[in-house]
């Protein structure tokens, strides 16, 4: 009789190998090693814990053209920390790019995309923890919330904010300058130069923008190294933070922290205190709701009133303010405004996290601002004493809706509607003339179903303020804003025009009062004539029928929910 030769193939123990143990252990999985051998898999790398790096680089757009090095510097810091590094890739779009066009409607699609492309990958490929790295308005998002759905120990990595372009300009100069030019405000030649000189090379959009706001959410959550949403993206501080993130991980993994350690409520309650600390993206309402979720943390938009009623606006950045990301960098970031809000108690510095440390810890060595700088305001001399993300209840938006509101712009408006069933339309209106003072520009069939997609406004917005009607004419929306956008501005609104919202049912010349002190929106028809129209109202034909877009239309919840695809009718 035979004897069973012994085999080499062993199982090896799995501590700190929890998933890649599974796929590369043992007799049965000599297959699944042989594979990993081709792209360079070694006897010893089947022994260490396996990362994977998420990398959403790109060329088409500035935000990620650079992120194929960064990449590469994490997987050096992993493969350095006894960890075998392994890259992917996912997609990205640019907002940038699409904007204004039919393009833009994938743009929140992709947040999908990504977040469900790298929990596959991660997933089927059983990595023990993950880096993942962002650059644009979605893919940051996106990538978080795969790290909140995997729950294995995690790191994200911000891709860095762009360097200013000439006179002190960034894309949303560009934006602006179209509607400047339509007023007569500028020329043909000066919008060309503006054109040519705003986005001089790799990085995100330069001001408080969804990108910078989501980074820095992102780092008060704990799930970044401390200073990764404050630095630019062409710079050995970003190579380095990308090298530490890939150590980092390997840590994570050997002490079995998870994001589930470092995302909890608290957690949350520091990134929407950050978020408008800063003056941030309403943007980046939509993305925590999401992440949250995601997460399996209970987060509401009335976490945001509760929140905002306590924490005031301090930076003077980008849109509604003066300075760039770049010049927030350069007096050292984030990390000082967090300590003051700490030492305020305004945060809680109890959170773990992916340092292994507290944020209390994190932030014990950090220096203030220096004394000379008016980039970030005190607590004693706010911009606005109250949070700028101003969530509004009314008759026009009975689930929720969210604006920006800086007081610059005013507290109330109350004006005539002027109704737009499509971004396209009211574009043209304004760059006709056809908006005037005391309009309230209405922009529906956009939201997450309608749209498909919940568009940006951000080239509308824009011209109202290129044309000098940024404090004379509001526009709400069932889409949403772009973190450029500026001026009286409601979106979010909820229920949205395709499942009937009131919002459907405004007609032209109809009174609308907006009250962000009251926190109301309301439209000034009486409910039997609000009936009547109900009653003729019929929903419109869906945009797409097949494909990404029609999947997206069918499984997106409500706005005021985030916007996620796998919401039960229980959550």
């Amino acid at each position: 009789m035979a004897t069973r030769k012994k085999t080499s193939a062993k199982p090896a123990s799995t501590a700190g190998r929890p998933y890649s143990g599974l796929v590369v252990d043992g007799l049965k999985q000599s297959a699944s090693r042989a594979m990993l051998r081709a792209v360079g898999y070694t006897d010893k790398d089947f022994t260490k814990p396996s990362i994977g790096v998420a990398s959403t680089w790109s060329n088409l757009t500035p935000c990620n053209m650079h992120i194929d090095k960064l990449a590469a510097a994490a997987a050096a810091g992993v493969d350095a920390s006894g960890g075998k590094s392994t890259t992917f890739g996912t997609i990205t779009v640019s907002d940038g790019i699409s904007m204004g066009s039919p393009g833009m409607r994938f743009s929140l699609v992709s947040r999908e995309v990504i977040a469900d492309s790298i929990e596959t990958v991660a997933g089927a490929q059983g990595f023990d923890g993950v880096v993942a790295i962002g650059g644009c308005d979605k893919n940051i998002p996106g990538c978080m919330m795969a790290l909140a759905r995997l729950n294995r120990p995690a790191v994200f990595v911000y891709g860095g904010t762009i360097k200013p372009g000439a006179n002190h300009t960034d894309v949303i100069s560009v934006f602006e300058a179209v509607g400047a030019f339509a007023n007569g405000s500028i020329s043909a030649k000066q919008l060309k130069q503006i054109e040519k000189t705003a986005i001089p090379g790799p990085g995100s959009c330069g001001g408080m923008y969804t990108a910078n706001s989501m980074a820095s959410a992102i780092e008060a959550l704990g799930m970044s190294l401390p200073n990764s949403s404050a630095q630019e993206a062409v710079s050995r501080n970003k190579l380095k933070d990308c090298r530490e993130a890939g150590k980092a991980v390997v840590k994570l993994v050997k002490a079995d922290i998870k994001p589930s350690d470092i995302l909890s409520r608290k957690a949350f309650e520091n990134a929407i205190t950050v978020v408008i600390a800063l003056g941030g993206s309403t943007n980046a309402v939509l993305h925590l709701l999401a992440i949250a979720h995601d997460a399996g943390i209970k987060l509401e938009l009335d976490d945001f009133t509760r929140i905002g009623l306590k924490v005031p606006v301090l930076a003077d950045v980008r849109p509604s303010g003066k300075y760039l990301m770049s010049e927030l960098i350069r007096i050292g970031g984030i990390q000082p405004l967090m300590k003051m809000l700490l030492h305020a108690g305004l945060l809680h510095g109890d959170c773990l996290t992916v340092t292994g440390k507290t944020l209390a810890e994190n932030l014990k060595r950090v220096k203030p601002y220096p004394k000379s700088q008016d980039i970030i305001r005190s607590l004693k001399n706010p911009i606005k004493p109250e949070s700028h993300l101003v969530v509004m209840y009314g008759n026009l938006a009975t689930e929720g809706s969210v604006a920006k509101i800086t007081g610059k712009e005013g507290l109330q408006f109350s004006g005539t509607a002027r109704v737009f069933d499509s971004e396209e339309k009211s574009l043209q209106a304004i760059l006709d003339g056809v908006v005037v003072a005391g309009d309230v520009v209405v922009i529906r069939y956009e939201g997450p179903k309608g749209g498909p997609g919940m568009r940006e406004m951000l080239s509308p917005t824009s011209a109202i303020a290129g044309k000098g009607l940024a404090d004379k004419v509001a526009l709400i929306t069932d889409g949403r804003f772009s973190g450029g956008s500026r001026g009286f501005v409601v979106g979010h609104i909820a229920p949205e025009a395709a499942v009937g919202g009131t919002i459907a049912l405004v007609r032209d010349g109809d009174r609308i009062t907006i009250d962000a002190v009251a926190r109301t929106i309301d439209l000034g028809v009486d409910t039997k004539e609000l009936e009547r129209r109900r009653k003729s109202w019929k929903a419109p034909e869906p945009y797409a029928t097949r494909g990404v877009l029609a999947k997206y239309a069918r499984s997106v919840s409500s706005a005021s929910k985030g916007a996620v695809t796998d919401r039960d009718s229980t959550t």
